[in-house]
């Protein structure tokens, strides 16, 4: 018998078990204000006007080494060229390519069959921002299954840290942490994030991992991420994400992903997340290219998401694909190399000045500016990079801008060729002079 439909009257999509229930809870969010990164560099714009459009300027607020250094190697790109031409123009799946699954598994991380997971533990991101949103609602749909838990950060993260979770329900926590140890977990504070969000009447969603660390540039050894995603794991916490989008900018070396992955039990193993990709080390920001590798119920969701959202480009594949196949090392020599020098110029100059910094590996020292704040008489790290900026042709990142921890500190990047590097630090330590302190 066929089924008789009412084409006169409206009709749900979902059945009334499945639909989502009203609640004003985004009547009650804070905006969500732009980012003020890509603003910093207008600041140069007023010392020039001072100093003449001839005067040196350095940027060492840079996160993007495809600005500041080489970037992608033309052999790079114009073999992902020839692979778009060969792949034509009609749609991927959500999840990328074969071709790519197979290179991020065997060229790249080199999966260990031991571990269990392999090409359908991949999805290709648009690049680190939208595999981030995608990690976020996976832990959403696939954890506690609700809105505003707590995703817990570090005390100073990333200025997207912030954000990006909160747009999808989730409200970020910020551990406790202490600057002298580079605002890094430990067991404890994971645990105390815990109890206090159950206080708070909320439980965890999970927590993000970030080695090297953005804006901080702390390095936390692999077997130490493995003890804290464990405690996250035992406290309750449904899932732990591992940003490594800079372990390849680093003098030990990229991480290993096999480690990670033994050390934790098959169902446990289903709970980590890892986000990694080229925006970074091989300078391919403006590439978007990245991927999530992840438990399969984590791949799955996300599939079935990007299927009606975001279809990831191939061009953004082919290049990881032609880098991964060349060998990533050396494909990404042109960024790693000069930022490994770069470091080592940095951390001498810092030694010789007598300047607090946290100093680990990736692309950035974090710089105590305590003693030149106060002296200048200055509110915070935000009125010290305007500072920097207008009257000395420096520019780095206030760290008020990442939390309120960071507001006597700036974010100061050395993924620069040294010599520049050398420079802008040399510049910036004529203002703080200036200051006096």
């Amino acid at each position: 018998m066929v089924q008789q439909l009412n084409l006169d009257a409206p009709v749900f999509v979902v059945p009334p078990a499945n639909r989502i229930p009203v609640h004003h809870y985004p009547a009650d969010m804070m905006a969500i204000p732009p980012s003020r990164m890509f603003l910093i560099r207008d600041a140069l714009k007023k010392y020039k006007e001072k100093a003449g459009e001839s005067a040196p300027t350095f940027d060492a607020s840079q996160g993007d080494g495809g600005a500041s250094l080489p970037g992608v190697p033309v052999e790079i790109l114009n073999r992902a060229h020839e692979l778009q031409v060969k792949q034509g123009t009609a749609y991927n799946m959500p999840w990328g390519t074969p071709q790519f699954r197979k290179a991020a598994v065997e060229s790249y991380w080199k999966l260990d069959a031991e571990t269990g997971w392999g090409p359908d533990n991949v999805a290709f991101t648009q690049g680190g921002r939208d595999g981030l949103q995608k990690a976020y609602a996976a832990m959403v749909a696939l954890g506690n299954q609700e809105t505003g838990d707590a995703l817990v950060v570090s005390r100073v993260p990333w200025i997207s840290y912030n954000w990006g979770p909160y747009s999808v329900g989730l409200n970020v926590l910020l551990a406790p942490g202490q600057p002298e140890a580079g605002w890094r977990y430990t067991p404890e504070s994971i645990q105390a994030c815990a109890e206090f969000a159950a206080r708070e009447g909320r439980k965890v969603a999970g927590i993000v991992i970030t080695s090297p660390d953005n804006p901080t540039g702390r390095t936390i050894p692999v077997d130490e991420q493995i003890t804290l995603a464990r405690t996250a794991l035992e406290s309750g916490y449904p899932f732990v994400l591992f940003d490594w989008i800079y372990h390849w900018v680093t003098d030990g070396g990229p991480s290993d992903i096999n480690v990670v992955l033994k050390a934790f039990p098959k169902e446990q193993r289903e709970r980590l997340i890892f986000l990694d990709g080229i925006t970074k080390s091989l300078g391919a920001s403006n590439i978007r290219s990245a991927h999530l590798v992840a438990g399969k119920k984590v791949i799955d969701f996300i599939t079935s998401q990007a299927s009606h959202g975001l279809v990831p480009s191939f061009h953004a594949q082919a290049v990881a694909i032609a880098a991964y196949e060349m060998g990533f090392g050396k494909a990404a020599a042109s960024i790693i190399e000069p930022t490994k020098q770069s470091r080592k110029v940095l951390r001498a100059a810092l030694a010789e000045a007598g300047i607090n910094a946290i100093m680990g590996d990736g692309y950035y020292a974090f710089i105590d500016c305590t003693p030149f704040i106060e002296a200048g008489g200055l509110k915070d790290s935000e009125a010290l990079m305007s500072y920097l900026a207008e009257d000395y042709g420096v520019a780095v990142v206030a760290g008020v801008y990442f939390s309120d921890a960071g507001a006597n500190w700036v974010r100061f990047s050395y993924a620069l060729p040294p010599e520049k590097t050398a420079g802008a630090f040399q510049q910036m330590l004529q203002g703080f002079k200036a200051l006096g302190g």
